[in-house]
């Protein structure tokens, strides 16, 4: 799995032209989905965005998670994240899990996310074609990738 996680001080999620989901100050996640990948891949995924200290603290050090800085989460999956350039123009796709496998491993990342952080979590639809807004705050973007375990 990979995730492109972002500290953000809002987002949201449309499809069909409704928005479907929105959070203030937390974390939105790009989740990507790869053949090969399982509920272990989700649980240390999960818990190492809950832990992760990103959120500042009293002396603007980033010292603390999403959980001990109150915010919430919204997971978009996005497949493209598992895209391969390495030859011509035109990623490849191959690397993606099939969408049988990958929307019940999307849907108990974010269960278990949820789990972790102690609240609901927002999520897009699966599959959908959706626009995604969001006001990235610092800015602060991380890559995460399960099977590198960094």
């Amino acid at each position: 799995m990979r995730a492109v996680v972002q500290r953000v001080s809002r987002a949201a999620v449309s499809a069909g032209g409704t928005e479907i989901a929105a959070i203030g100050r937390g974390v939105m996640i790009l989740l990507g989905v790869a053949e090969g990948d399982n509920e272990e891949d989700v649980s240390w995924l999960a818990g190492k965005i809950a832990r992760m200290r990103i959120f500042a603290d009293e002396t603007q050090a980033m010292n603390r998670s999403v959980v001990e800085a109150g915010g919430e989460a919204l997971v978009v999956s996005q497949f493209t994240l598992q895209a391969s350039t390495r030859k011509g123009n035109r990623p490849s796709f191959i690397a993606a899990a099939r969408p049988e496998t990958a929307e019940p491993l999307y849907e108990s990342f974010a269960e278990r996310l949820s789990r972790e952080i102690g609240k609901p979590v927002s999520t897009g639809r699966f599959g959908a074609d959706m626009q995604v807004s969001l006001v990235n705050d610092g800015p602060v973007t991380i890559v995460i990738d399960s099977r590198l375990r960094e």
